[in-house]
């Protein structure tokens, strides 16, 4: 049963999803949260498995409850809800520990499947639109992030093909590798920089001139 928590500062929002998740096996809402604030506290008291968590919200918004949220090693899972696709405040929530995010307008089987996936561990963000997205606020600093350095040639190139969109399998399909060697070497990348999951590597790669708009 994966244990969900609904953050939204709209209550016929958060009816709306309590519904669609209530029918659905395998899947339970344990708690509705109004502002960032309370995600935070609910959180830390019904410890759920994944929050849909809204970006605007008064009090506390998502972003700062995500950053505050993650700081427990055995913290949930965050899942971004946003009303427009290319907005800036998804890569502030992604950069502070979300694992992905979807349109709030969403096709329902895309919804429940991104619970399931971040659920089990996994990232989820749409290849096409996440690449617009970062190519439009994420910028190359100054200085790359820490332990971009460390990384062998072989994990800077499993690295822009993450940035990419790829999947394990699809790395291993092109690189000629098994998906158990793909999997370590992404562990050792995430290991490295210090990063959460494979979307925090995405941006990381991003600010760090591994990849580069306009990259094929």
């Amino acid at each position: 049963m994966i244990r969900v928590l609904l953050a939204d500062d709209q209550t016929l929002v958060r009816a709306g999803f309590r519904v669609l998740l209530g029918e659905e096996e395998g899947i339970e809402v344990i708690g509705e949260a109004r502002d960032g604030s309370e995600a935070v506290r609910q959180a830390t008291e019904l410890r759920p498995d994944v929050v849909l968590m809204d970006i605007r919200m008064p009090h506390l918004d998502g972003i700062e409850a995500t950053r505050r949220i993650v700081l427990d090693e055995s913290s949930p899972r965050i899942l971004v809800l946003t009303t427009f696709a290319l907005d800036e405040y998804v890569v502030e929530a992604l950069r502070a520990g979300a694992s992905g995010f979807l349109l709030k307008d969403a096709p329902e089987d895309q919804l429940l499947a991104g619970i399931r996936v971040v659920a089990d561990g996994g990232s989820l963000f749409a290849p096409t639109v996440t690449r617009r997205l970062l190519e439009q606020f994420v910028k190359p600093k100054a200085a790359p992030a820490p332990g971009i350095d460390e990384l062998t040639q072989r994990e800077l190139e499993i690295l822009r093909l993450i940035a990419r969109g790829l999947s394990n399998a699809e790395i291993a399909e092109r690189l000629v590798l098994s998906n158990h060697t793909v999997k370590a070497h992404v562990a050792h990348i995430l290991s490295k920089l210090g990063l959460r999951d494979r979307t925090q590597a995405v941006i990381a790669a991003y600010e760090s001139g591994v990849v580069r708009t306009g990259d094929s």
